[in-house]
Formats: structure tokens, C-alpha cells, sequence
């Protein structure tokens, strides 16, 4: 386990619950034990495994998420704690009301801080690619609601920018997207517990609005988070590494540990990330679009 990330791959596994541990055996032959309180996240990639619906409860008490991967490592089920918050009812009645200006100024700041952190991810990993001073020009042009698409303008610089121009964002490619997926599954996961925890419905979104996706929320928080994963697998590539090996599945589910730059200084994402959903709160509730959210800490920077 690191980061609070529990993977259960091999086929056959059981997981349950045994006196304030997460039990994994094989038949009747135990494996290991994680304590239930230091997990935040239980990602089943095993095409046959089991869990007890005790395990399941007490996972959902601690705001536990349990993830379900399908090919490739794309997430296809997320299970979240409903009951995360005490105030749940009346912060999703604030996420009902919210003015669609109000949703669209928060969209706004994040599609802002998603671009400022994938430039940040080229001054990074491609110092000297010209493409930056086009990415940073687009921080200022990100109108209430980004109804211009800047996020999709910055894409088309930042991907070919980073990872080669050959390269195309496709779930079910091999590398780095492989690697893309599964950061991408753990951030997910991160996310969905900082918004349960924090009482958000993640099915209520503020620009992602699908009617099939019932974790549009998370989907909006996480963008500005999503340039470390991209920063792992451009370093993972430049390693020649190209299949998630467990060895490669442990350094992605550090990403979790990464500093970023917050409001209250140099901060873990997952620390990152509960202050953000928490900030979300406080906007709804006072109906002002007062969100900070964290940059990519700069190579070599003073903690």
C-alpha cells in the first residue's frame, strides 16, 4: 500500500473485514492485512476477486472509495460513501441551487489552473518547447464558463508538446497511455473521497453534466491535478518502461504524495484535494466564487 492505495490484481483474492484490518487471503491462506483506517482508496484490477459487504461498509465509514477497473486500467464503476457528511442534505441543496453564473466563474478558475499547471508540467519536462508562451497566453483568454473551449486549444499544444507529435490521447492505446490510465484511475479516486468527505454529491457537476456520469463532480475537480500524472508517465516513458509492471504501479500511486503549492503553503495532493472540495463547499454556501486551488510546486523549491 502507498498513498493509502490498496490494488488488488491476482486472480482468486478474497478481501474482508478482521478486527479493524482489511484481510486479503487466497482460499484459506492469508495473505496480508491493511489497517482500515489508512486506506483511502481499494482499486480491483483482478478480473476475479471478492469482498465482504462488511468490508464494504467499512470502507464506506472511513470515506473510502472502491474503484473497479476494466481494459486497460480505465475505471468503470467507483463505489462512494453516501452517508460521508453530516450536513450532507443541506450541501447537496446548496449544489442544486447554485446560479449557473456561479458554476460557471468556479469552471472558470479550474480550466485557469489545469492550463497554468500543464505549462508548468512543460517548463518541467520540455524547458525548451515553444509551445509554452502560446499555453500561458491562454491562462488570461479563459472566459466565465470557457465558453471558447481554451481547455481543448491548450490540449492540442500541451499533448504533442509533451509526449511527441505522434502522440494521441486514447484510453485503450498502450504507452505512456496505459500509464495515463491508471494515474488518472488513482487520482479519480483520490478525488471522489475529498468530495464525499466533504458532503458534495459527485453526480452534480458544475461543467461536466452527463446524464450517465455519476461522478461528473469529481471529473471537474481533479483537471487541475491531472498534469502530475501526465509528468509521471512522460518520466516513466523517458525510463523506457512501457507496461504497468507492479514496480511501475507503486511509483504511480505515490502521485498521491506529490507536493503542490496551496493556499496554506506546500501540501500533499491528497491533502490538496480535501481543501479544494471544502473551498467548493464554502463557494456554494456563500454563493461567491472564492476558490484557490494548488499549482505544480517548481523543481528544486524550498520546503
Amino acid at each position: 500500500m502507498i498513498g493509502g492505495i490498496v490494488e488488488i490484481e491476482q486472480d482468486g483474492r478474497h478481501i474482508s473485514v478482521d478486527r479493524g484490518f482489511m484481510k486479503v487471503t487466497d482460499e484459506d491462506t492469508e495473505l496480508g492485512r491493511v489497517p482500515l483506517d489508512d486506506i483511502t482508496s481499494v482499486i480491483l484490477s483482478a478480473r476475479r476477486a471478492t469482498l465482504s459487504r462488511m468490508l464494504m461498509a467499512e470502507l464506506a465509514e472511513r470515506k473510502a472509495t472502491i474503484i473497479i477497473c476494466g481494459g486497460n486500467y480505465h475505471p468503470v464503476s467507483l463505489v462512494w460513501p453516501f452517508d460521508a457528511h453530516y450536513e450532507t442534505a443541506g450541501i447537496l441543496r446548496d449544489q442544486i441551487n447554485a446560479s449557473r453564473p456561479l458554476q460557471k466563474r468556479l469552471w472558470q478558475k479550474i480550466v485557469r489552473a489545469k492550463i497554468q499547471n500543464q505549462s508548468a508540467a512543460l517548463d518541467e519536462c520540455q524547458p525548451d518547447d515553444k509551445h509554452k508562451a502560446g499555453m500561458s497566453a491562454l491562462v488570461k483568454q479563459v472566459k466565465s464558463g470557457d465558453p471558447d473551449n481554451r481547455e481543448a486549444q491548450a490540449a492540442r499544444l500541451y499533448w504533442p508538446a509533451l509526449m511527441g507529435e505522434g502522440f494521441r490521447r486514447d484510453r485503450d492505446a498502450g504507452c505512456p497511455n496505459n500509464f495515463l490510465n491508471y494515474g488518472y484511475a488513482i487520482l479519480r479516486a483520490a478525488t471522489a473521497r475529498a468530495i464525499c468527505g466533504a458532503g458534495l454529491h459527485p453526480s452534480l457537476g458544475l461543467h461536466h453534466h452527463s446524464r450517465v456520469n455519476s461522478f461528473a463532480l469529481v471529473d471537474d475537480v481533479m483537471e487541475p491535478f491531472r498534469p502530475l500524472v501526465d509528468m509521471m508517465a512522460y518520466n516513466l516513458k523517458q525510463q523506457q518502461q512501457d507496461t504497468l509492471t507492479p514496480e511501475v504501479k507503486r511509483e504511480i500511486a505515490t502521485i498521491l504524495q506529490e507536493d503542490m503549492l496551496s493556499e496554506k503553503g506546500v501540501s500533499p495532493v491528497i491533502n490538496c484535494m480535501q481543501r479544494t472540495a471544502q473551498n467548493i463547499v464554502a463557494c456554494l454556501q456563500n454563493n461567491e466564487c472564492d476558490l484557490t486551488l494548488p499549482s505544480l510546486k517548481p523543481a528544486g523549491a524550498m520546503l
